[in-house]
């Protein structure tokens, strides 16, 4: 089934899919499997019910895997990692404890980061691509935000080496696709560089192969 509309390349869209991604990446698929498996895209206004057919909020991202269909990208990226832990390290910790830190992680990440950048983008980047006026008082305020939750980040990682402990989760992972936007085209790059322990977390995190390799293939 063909769900792809050939001209929507949404900038949105993108922004969601990047740790899924990554994840199918890390685990050992091929970009062409990776698109075998998972039906991702925002539909053309037309195919718009169809949307709805696959999502009951008529949003993306949704993976159909064999008859298995799920939507919502944190919960998308803890199946994947779960499915295929023995492709690769392990992303969900391995005792209870290391579980519910990375959960924890995760959790700061959708209800105290992701909203902020998410708003920041949309006001610098996204609308003035779309010919529209952003709103920099918004997008100021988010950054002040923002650089509080940053101040707990650095914190945090004075006493581990990543998130949720001393190993790459998902916790970390979760946050590629945001901060990158943010350095990379919002020209925030300051907020990650103007504290030391969060600026080393970022360089280990984003010099990781497999996220430089899925980056190469997204050009």
């Amino acid at each position: 089934m063909n769900y792809f509309s050939p001209f929507v390349t949404n900038f949105c869209v993108i922004y969601t899919l990047w740790a899924w991604k990554f994840i199918l990446y890390f685990v050992g698929f091929s970009c062409t499997r990776i698109f075998h498996v998972i039906i991702i895209w925002r539909l053309a206004l037309d195919n718009y019910g169809e949307l709805h057919f696959l999502q009951p909020f008529g949003q993306t991202p949704v993976v159909e895997d064999g008859d298995f269909r799920l939507f919502e990208s944190r919960a998308i990226i803890r199946y994947y990692a779960a499915k295929y832990a023995d492709r690769g390290p392990d992303l969900l910790g391995t005792t209870l404890e290391e579980r519910a830190l990375v959960e924890q992680w995760l959790e700061v990440e959708a209800h105290n980061f992701n909203d902020l950048c998410f708003t920041m983008m949309l006001q610098l980047v996204i609308l003035p691509r779309m010919g529209k006026p952003g709103n920099l008082a918004l997008a100021h305020s988010c950054e002040q935000e923002l650089g509080k939750v940053l101040d707990v980040y650095e914190r945090r990682l004075s006493e581990s080496t990543y998130l949720a402990g001393d190993n790459f989760s998902l916790a970390d992972l979760s946050h590629l696709p945001g901060l990158g936007h943010l350095i990379e085209e919002a020209n925030m790059g300051h907020l990650v560089a103007e504290r030391k322990k969060v600026n080393a977390w970022w360089e280990k995190i984003s010099s990781r192969p497999a996220w430089k390799k899925l980056k190469d293939l997204a050009q």
